[in-house]
């Protein structure tokens, strides 16, 4: 609880009690009793001594504090997750600008996803309070006074890795200038430029074994031995160091009420999948397996079934990748890290699953290469709608 101090209103009661007690009883009468003097305005005591307001307890409350962070988000991966989640922490509401395509054209070069594509996945991060489409690369004095005043930002954030304009210049220059930035730690280990680069590597390796098949007469097979080359080459080896701390951070609270034996308070619904990639369409299937009940449980495959499923340059982002990407999404409770293929009654039960939800797609898909039905078991228990 805190008070406003007076120092002179203790400084009198201390030295002379009498004198002040008899101030008080007589504006205390003369504020009671202000029909005796008809007419007469008398002031009241709060009036005469404004600093009284030492006996009020201070009820001002809190103000929320609101950062913003920008960003191209193309290509969107755990990288840009952690950024978002590190500049939620810095303050208790986060509003993340998204820019705009031409920004981006003149800035960076053509994007890969359109607008509507990253305002999609900005938007499905569980860190992320509010969003601005179409803002600035640089931000101009102008577009800083409209964050300030319209959108009540306290603090701009961003990485501390450089961002400079063509002409050289820090586009954070203004912010920091009138002491409203601040600065997190950009995550390694990953980038979009690296995220191209494993494309590009994929494209060229899955080209060079089909020339291959063909000049040596081989069948070419999604379970063929070549799967070592492009790991050997380095083309689209991951740096990320996966740890227990980064898992924690991306998990949301719900994520740990799950102990052995308490999964069966909580029905869940199921969804499984590669998740390769994150992009709008795993956020749209998620937001509409989430509405088909209250705890959505996420299966991810291992990166051997992916493999086999895709092929032996797949998948792009390792499983540790791609369990960050899909914990970072708000609709999600909790993941299984390198889920089985088949849901299995045992699994149904281990779990207390209610439903098990697939996206349509994946009734057409032609990459099962043969493989057996993985929702067999959960047909059999009845709970097997579409998303």
């Amino acid at each position: 609880m805190e008070f406003e101090s007076s120092n002179w209103i203790k400084d009198g009661v201390y030295f002379y009690p009498h004198l002040f007690g008899g101030i008080m009883i007589t504006c205390a009468l003369l504020s009671f009793s202000t029909s005796y003097f008809g007419k007469i305005s008398v002031p009241t005591m709060p009036y005469l001594f404004p600093d009284l307001r030492v006996f009020h307890k201070n009820k001002s409350a809190k103000k929320r504090v609101r950062v913003y962070m920008d960003g191209c988000f193309d290509l969107m991966h755990y990288g840009h997750a952690n950024a978002l989640r590190q500049a939620k922490a810095l303050g208790d509401e986060l509003v993340v600008g998204v820019v705009s395509d031409e920004e981006i054209i003149s800035n960076k070069g053509p994007p890969v996803l359109s607008m509507q594509e990253r305002l999609a996945l900005v938007s499905g991060l569980k860190w992320v309070d509010e969003v601005i489409p179409n803002a600035p690369y640089e931000i101009t004095e102008d577009f800083m006074n409209r964050l300030f005043k319209e959108h009540k930002i306290d603090y701009i954030i961003h990485g501390d890795d450089p961002c400079l304009l063509p002409d050289g210049t820090d586009a954070y220059a203004l912010a920091k200038k009138v002491g409203r930035y601040k600065q997190i730690k950009r995550t390694e280990g990953v980038s979009s430029t690296d995220i191209v680069g494993r494309i590009l590597s994929c494209m060229k390796d899955a080209k060079s074994d089909k020339l291959f098949s063909e000049s040596s007469g081989e069948v070419d097979n999604l379970n063929n031995t070549q799967s070592s080359k492009s790991q050997v080459n380095g083309g689209h080896i991951s740096h990320f160091l996966p740890t227990s701390r980064r898992i924690v951070q991306f998990s949301n609270g719900k994520t740990g009420i799950r102990i052995i034996g308490a999964w069966a308070k909580f029905p869940s619904c199921y969804i499984d999948g590669a998740f390769d990639l994150f992009h709008a369409g795993h956020v749209e299937i998620l937001k509409s397996a989430k509405q088909l009940g209250d705890f959505l449980l996420v299966g991810i495959y291992a990166d051997h079934t992916v493999s086999e499923l895709r092929g032996s340059h797949f998948p792009l982002m390792n499983l540790h990748e791609r369990s960050l990407s899909v914990l970072a999404c708000r609709y999600v409770d909790e993941v299984i890290i390198g889920a089985p293929w088949e849901v299995t009654k045992d699994m149904i039960t281990t779990f207390n699953i209610s439903l098990v939800v697939r996206g349509t797609i994946s009734e057409k898909n032609p990459l099962m290469n043969g493989k057996s039905d993985p929702y067999v078991g959960s047909k059999e228990y009845g709970n097997f709608p579409n998303a």
